[in-house]
């Protein structure tokens, strides 16, 4: 049997002064397929960033096989001072690799190559760094979250290509589709140290249940052994002095390792506040038809959305989704058709961008609305703190800046908001962004037991399986079609997946031409249209301004990065490590407002300009 290529052996690591890596170990062979898994916060990124070198552990070895290439694509892809994407890609490219494989991967992942770097989105971003990492074709790749930002069509060719690539594959995703085609063998990162399954992913979920399970069983002895001692303690010190407190001594011991041992972090609780009234229809889409400026994003549609539903919204980016749902929930107005909503709707909706939470906001005021130590759920005052609690949160977080958090626990701290408001009717955008495999387990199930309607995009094939009804699917050209089931009964349906986008944009003028020959005789149409055939100045400015902007964002963003990365800054300087931690918050939602606001004005360019 070869030696491994990678070794990590008794990885430890502290967080300021809490032990996040407490004897960690991962050990990568040719060919592996190594999933790594574990909650929110528990270490996984880091444990990455210590296998690729990037970061150095406070105890422990690495050893990498002479000769042995890796790369690495982190969670938050950075593409530097580079001048164009290509430039990126062809920096990670060593002498041997075949730079016309770069090229074609650019070109499958709808990248050019002449972008720069400032203008890219995330998701462009997510997929210049996949071409950097996956063409030199090394014999370790680790990737953290590859398909986050990624859609469909995206992320079932990142499979293809992943299922074909014969080096060593480390893995960290929150995809259960994704996990269950590409592992081999699972890493489970639980409390500080690592457990290693040698199944894939189809076979974690029960065994790491069994494993919490009899270290429950473990418990409740320790626990009995500690009474019976207790018991000998109070009526039965009648012995030898010397072999008393021999006694004596175990019992203490005994006391220490129960108050020492790690319990399994708990599960979330959730609970829905469902609003009483409303009627069996929601929302009934008739003919509905919009645009902006250019070719309809929605054309023609029809839907009949009844109390109950669970609806999912699917197409690659740049589809229309948000167009869609915001048509459906009476957010945006139809250039054509009608929708009419249903009586007493009482609307929640969760966003992606977890916009609406201040970082500089505490988590107890972000779920009280500052406004005392009381929330309201399901029509009943609950202490915050025992409300935190159902969500994983310990009662000393309650002061927390909301910018300290992590994204997953952001992500907790959104959900609870949004399921504390009395609703008949949840708008979902991405919901599961960040949540780790057990918290999605307890949305999915309460999503199940909601008796109120349920609107939800995403990009996760499992979920859309285990939540929905019926799937709407963006078919091209502003085409819309729902089909029962879930994603998989779809692509039954269907014949197929979702596919890219691209395959209907080289050819705009000619394909939809023929399509608005019929409605010239509607003379209102084409006065409407001529005010939008060019941007204001105002938009015109903030296109050009806004990549200079981001560019000063993003180096704002790493330099309180490498800040915060000093291992000592907690224990320093915890007024300084707070301080910081918040204005990260700030500048990263600045960037995120800054880069949503230059796609949408670089979407609308692009449609003047077809048009």
């Amino acid at each position: 049997m070869a030696p491994p290529l990678l070794i990590l052996q008794d990885i430890h690591l502290h967080l300021g002064t809490t032990p996040l890596l407490t004897g960690a170990d991962l050990a990568v062979g040719a060919g592996d397929r190594l999933a790594l898994v574990g909650r929110n916060g528990s270490g996984k990124s880091t444990l990455l960033r210590i296998a690729a070198g990037m970061v150095q552990p406070e105890s422990g070895s690495r050893f990498l096989q002479p000769g042995a290439t890796l790369r690495t694509l982190p969670q938050e892809p950075d593409l530097g001072t580079a001048a164009s994407v290509w430039d990126y890609v062809e920096a990670g490219l060593g002498p041997a690799d075949d730079p016309y494989r770069a090229r074609w991967l650019l070109g499958e992942l709808g990248l050019t190559g002449e972008e720069a770097p400032a203008r890219l989105s995330g998701g462009e971003a997510r997929r210049a760094a996949l071409a950097r990492v996956l063409a030199p074709s090394p014999d370790i790749l680790l990737l953290d979250e590859p398909t986050n930002h990624l859609d469909l069509p995206a992320i079932a060719w990142l499979e293809a290509e992943l299922a074909q690539f014969r080096g060593a594959l480390v893995l960290i995703s929150h995809d259960r589709r994704f996990l269950e085609r590409l592992s081999r063998a699972m890493v489970w990162l639980d409390r500080g140290t690592t457990r290693r399954l040698e199944q894939g992913f189809a076979g974690f979920e029960a065994w790491r249940d069994q494993v919490l399970e009899e270290e429950e069983r473990e418990a409740h002895k320790l626990d009995r052994k500690i009474v019976r001692e207790e018991h000998w303690m109070r009526y039965g010190v009648t012995a030898r002095r010397k072999r008393n407190m021999r006694r004596v001594g175990e019992l203490a011991a005994l006391r220490q390792r129960r108050r020492e041992a790690l319990k399994a972090t708990g599960t979330v609780r959730m609970a829905a506040s469902e609003a009483e009234g409303g009627g069996t229809l929601v929302a009934q889409a008739e003919g509905v038809t919009k645009g902006y400026g250019g070719a309809p994003v929605v054309r023609e549609f029809s839907t009949r959305i009844l109390r109950r539903d669970r609806v999912g919204i699917v197409g690659p980016n740049g589809a229309g989704k948000t167009t869609l749902l915001n048509l459906l929930t009476g957010a945006l107005a139809p250039d054509a058709g009608t929708v009419r909503l249903g009586s007493g709707l009482q609307m929640v909706t969760l966003d992606q961008k977890r916009e609406s939470l201040d970082p500089t906001s505490s988590l107890q005021a972000a779920l009280t609305g500052d406004n005392g130590d009381q929330v309201e759920v399901g029509g009943q005052r609950r202490h915050v703190i025992g409300y935190m609690k159902d969500f994983l949160f310990l009662p000393d977080q309650a002061r927390t800046a909301v910018g300290v958090l992590s994204g997953g626990e952001r992500g907790r701290l959104m959900l609870a908001r949004a399921l504390a408001r009395p609703s008949n009717l949840l708008v979902l955008d991405e919901p599961t962004n960040d949540l780790d495999l057990e918290t999605l387990d307890l949305l999915e199930e309460l999503l199940a037991d909601y008796q109120g309607t349920v609107l939800v995009v995403s990009h996760d094939r499992d979920f859309l399986d285990r939540v929905c009804t019926s799937v709407i699917v963006a078919e091209g050209e502003g085409r819309w079609q729902e089909y029962a089931g879930g994603y998989t009964d779809m692509v039954a349906q269907r014949g197929r997946g979702v596919e890219a986008r691209p395959a209907t944009v080289p050819v705009p003028v000619p394909a939809r031409a023929p399509e608005r020959a019929a409605p010239q005789p509607q003379e209102p149409a084409p006065p409407a249209a001529a005010p939008k055939r060019k941007l204001s100045f105002k938009q015109q400015h903030a296109l050009e301004a806004l990549p200079g902007r981001m560019a000063a964002l993003e180096k704002e963003i790493a330099t309180l990065r490498t800040a915060l990365a000093a291992p000592d800054l907690y224990a320093r300087d915890r007024a300084r490590f707070e301080r910081f931690t918040v204005a990260l918050g700030e500048k990263e939602a600045a960037l995120a407002a800054a880069e949503e606001e230059w796609l949408e004005l670089e979407l609308l360019r692009e449609e003047i300009e077809a048009g």
